[in-house]
């Protein structure tokens, strides 16, 4: 796929980051949600990217951060209002991908029914790994992720138990939200998400296509 800007570093020019709740059943049970009948989304802001070499940052106002491994989506083509059909067309390659939540933070906001932006938004709750083209992912849907701390693992996940597949994904977001080239989707983690704690170690991967690993550091305050 032809890109005017460079896909393997989508990080430093992409505009959205666009993720999807509660695709894995037994991780919607384990939060106590109820299954979606369509696609639950949200968005996180390009400044959410980071990348190995630098650390995951726990908000000063968090004090129950949680891990969330993912498989991303990236977009190489704009697509709006795109078939499922031809979804698959707009998809230049895939990243492995956390959405750190401040889950006390995102607690609160629903029982007020605020928004989640600080809960999911926040510098540094997107790491991210090199960017794997599409050629090098026969199937995505057949893809064992994982996440362990401090060398325990957390989360182990197959993609295939998505509820919804990347094509539908694509599909639904983009007749509501047109997608552009270098928006990456994050589809949804399995089941194993657990607090972290300051100077934890990250490590997560896709088995036998790329890994990452990052360390937690705490905010001490609120900048002034």
């Amino acid at each position: 796929m032809t890109s005017s800007k460079p896909l393997a570093r989508f990080w430093e020019w992409g505009k959205n980051i666009i993720c999807v709740g509660r695709n894995y059943t037994e991780h919607a049970k384990e939060l106590k949600n109820t299954l979606p009948t369509e696609p639950l989304f949200f968005l996180k802001p390009s400044s959410a990217y980071v990348r190995e070499g630098s650390p995951i940052i726990q908000p000063y106002y968090c004090n129950k951060l949680h891990h969330e491994v993912e498989l991303g989506v990236v977009i190489g083509k704009r697509a709006q209002a795109v078939s499922q059909k031809t979804a698959m067309d707009h998809v230049a390659g895939y990243a492995l991908c956390l959405d750190m939540t401040a889950r006390d933070t995102q607690e609160e906001c629903k029982k007020k029914g605020l928004p989640w932006t600080m809960a999911k938004g926040f510098n540094t709750s997107c790491p991210v790994s090199d960017f794997v083209p599409k050629e090098k992912v026969p199937d995505p849907h057949q893809l064992k992720i994982w996440l362990k701390v401090n060398g325990e693992m957390r989360q182990e996940g197959d993609t295939s138990d998505m509820i919804f597949s990347i094509p539908y994904i694509i599909s639904y977001i983009s007749g509501i939200v047109t997608l552009e080239e270098g928006d990456v989707i994050l589809t949804g983690t399995p089941k194993g998400v657990s607090a972290l704690q300051e100077n934890d170690e990250i490590e997560a991967g896709i088995q036998g296509v790329v890994s990452m690993r990052f360390q937690v550091v705490r905010q001490k305050c609120r900048p002034l």
